[in-house]
């Protein structure tokens, strides 16, 4: 599919640009990659700079900046404006942990709009062993100095099997922090998390119990603060629209300017990601192969063709696919009609080993 045979292909909404893999946090449920880009190989400010430029020429809205942590780049401030100047709505993805009310103000003063922070727990010690670190009182300091400024606010709770029992106490807690926005996210099984996986795998007890307490915050929350729930793959009966569909809504560029279509895709073999450092963003997307690879539906098994749900689900995740089944093109084991889905129902009900904690 190149641009010639589809000339009204849309832009991405989104980007997502991963400034660096350096990171304060050593998460138990990380994404990174097992394989973190060197800082010495990021991509400069200009480099940057001409993405966003190009990212809004696109027609991306939102700039999501992440890592690792953003806040480990010297130039973030100008990064930030950046985005702004190119006509971008800025959103920070943070740990909190080096941040200064000072720090904060520089941040906003250049265009940032929206922050985002996850909370690993509600008790800080068990908080600090899955961060890694003695991060959750530094992002609970944080909070009210964020009040401060006028800058739209979500927190993340990361659920996994070593919290979801506290699911209440810890929705209570996100509700306190007054933010404009809560997402309780189910963890994802990809980079370090995959490795983690019998220890974060919640039980099938532990899920169906977390729906309807999700449900009740929503309706308790309705009107103050937008609540958003992540429901683990690994449980359902379909698949969702991984990130809206394979090169269809996001581009995520890493720290050494690789563009991806989403966050693990590398782990899928045989696909080479162009870089920005070469290649225009427009290109990248339209024309690229790896963007190419599973956009529309020429990859999918008559399953998933003759599939009514095919146009929600748009063939579900690849990366997924692939990690358990070790075929890309593989339907995804989460569908019911999948020959794999036998596979999921043994991994949701094993009994966790005893196993070493893997971290980035």
């Amino acid at each position: 599919m190149t641009s010639e045979a589809n000339p009204i292909l849309p832009g991405p909404l989104s980007l997502i640009a991963e400034l660096t893999h350096r990171c304060p946090l050593h998460c138990l449920y990380c994404s990174n990659p097992i394989e973190m880009q060197r800082a010495s190989d990021e991509l400069s400010t200009e480099d940057w700079t001409r993405v966003f430029q190009q990212a809004a020429k696109l027609g991306v809205l939102h700039l999501h900046l992440t890592g690792g942590e953003p806040l480990v780049r010297k130039d973030l401030p100008e990064l930030i404006r950046a985005g702004r100047e190119a006509g971008l709505y800025v959103n920070m993805i943070t740990s909190g942990v080096g941040m200064t009310e000072q720090c904060l103000a520089t941040l906003v003063d250049a265009g940032l709009e929206h922050l985002q922070l996850s909370f690993q727990d509600l008790e800080e010690e068990s908080a600090n062993h899955i961060a890694g670190t003695r991060s959750h009182a530094i992002k609970l300091a944080l909070v009210p100095i964020l009040k401060k400024f006028h800058l739209a606010f979500t927190v993340n709770l990361v659920v996994h099997r070593m919290n979801l029992d506290r699911l209440e106490d810890f929705i209570a807690l996100a509700e306190d922090l007054g933010p404009d926005r809560l997402e309780i996210a189910h963890v994802q099984y990809y980079g370090w998390a995959l490795k983690n996986r019998a220890l974060l795998m919640p039980t099938e007890e532990q899920v169906h119990r977390a729906l309807p307490i999700v449900e009740a915050a929503r309706e308790r929350l309705k009107g103050r603060i937008h609540l958003e729930s992540v429901f683990p793959d690994y449980f359902g009966s379909f698949p969702k629209a991984c990130v809206g569909g394979w090169g269809r809504q996001m581009m995520l560029i890493d720290p050494v300017g690789q563009a991806m279509p989403c966050h693990s895709a590398a782990v899928i073999p045989g696909l080479t990601f162009d870089n920005v450092r070469q290649h225009d963003l427009r290109w990248i997307w339209r024309d690229s192969a790896a963007f190419q690879r599973f956009r529309g539906d020429s990859w999918m098994s008559d399953t998933c063709l003759a599939c009514p749900r095919k146009e929600r689900d748009l063939g579900g995740c690849r990366c997924q696919a692939f990690m358990l089944t070790g075929d890309a093109e593989a339907i995804d084991p989460v569908c019911t009609y999948s020959p794999h889905h036998g596979l999921l129902q043994t991994l949701r009900t094993s009994t966790p080993e005893v196993l070493p904690i893997w971290r980035g």
